[in-house]
C-alpha cells in the first residue's frame, strides 16, 4: 500500500500494481523483484508504455508476463496499455532486488553468487553454492542445466537434497 502524504503520480501508482505481477516460473518473485520490468511511461492521451527486458532472450516467459502486465493494468481502469521488449542492455542478476534473493532461497531455489573471477566460476563449477535448504556450503554441480535455462541443478551432501541453483549472469 502506498502511504504517504504527498500526491502519488500515475506511474509511481503503476510501479506500485505491476509489484503484483509475478513471474510465471518462479510465482514467489514479482517482476519487480526479478528486475525485468524497467521502465513504466505515461503518454499523452492516456497511454501506459511499459518496458520490460527478458532474463535471457529466448525466455519463453516474456510473453506471459507481458499479458500478464496488460490485464493487470486494464483491470485497473488503464484504458490503452502497450508493452516493450527491450533487449539492451542485457538483463544480469545484479537487476534481482536484495528482496527477491531473499525469496527465492526461501522457494528452495539457491541465489546467485558473485563468481570470483575465474572462468569456471562463471559456469558454476568453482562456485560455493549454498543450500538453500539446510544452508550447507558442501554442495556439488550435478548439471549445467536445471529445470530452466536460467539454472543449474546442484546437490547438498549435508541433507542430500537436490536444489536449483540461479546462475549469475553478468
Amino acid at each position: 500500500m502506498l502511504f504517504c502524504t504527498k500526491e502519488v503520480t500515475t506511474e509511481e501508482k503503476i510501479w506500485h500494481l505491476l509489484e503484483e505481477v509475478s513471474d510465471p516460473e518462479i510465482p514467489v518473485l514479482s517482476i519487480l523483484d526479478l528486475g525485468v520490468l524497467r521502465k513504466v511511461q505515461v503518454q499523452e492521451g492516456g497511454r501506459v508504455q511499459v518496458t520490460i527486458t527478458p532474463t535471457y532472450s529466448g525466455c519463453p516467459a516474456m510473453n506471459t508476463i507481458a499479458a500478464d502486465v496488460k490485464l493487470k493494468l486494464l483491470s485497473e481502469g488503464f484504458k490503452d496499455v502497450a508493452v516493450d521488449l527491450q533487449l539492451s542492455p542485457a538483463w544480469t542478476t545484479d537487476w534481482l532486488s536484495e528482496e527477491g534473493k531473499l525469496k527465492l532461497e526461501e522457494y528452495g531455489i539457491a541465489p546467485p553468487v558473485e563468481p570470483n573471477g575465474d572462468i569456471h566460476a562463471l559456469f558454476g563449477r568453482d562456485t560455493v553454492v549454498r543450500c538453500p535448504l539446510c544452508k550447507s556450503e558442501n554442495t556439488k554441480l550435478i548439471s549445467q542445466f536445471g529445470s530452466t535455462s536460467c539454472k543449474s541443478l546442484y546437490q547438498c551432501h549435508d541433507c542430500l537434497e537436490p536444489f536449483d541453483y540461479f546462475k549469475c549472469l553478468k
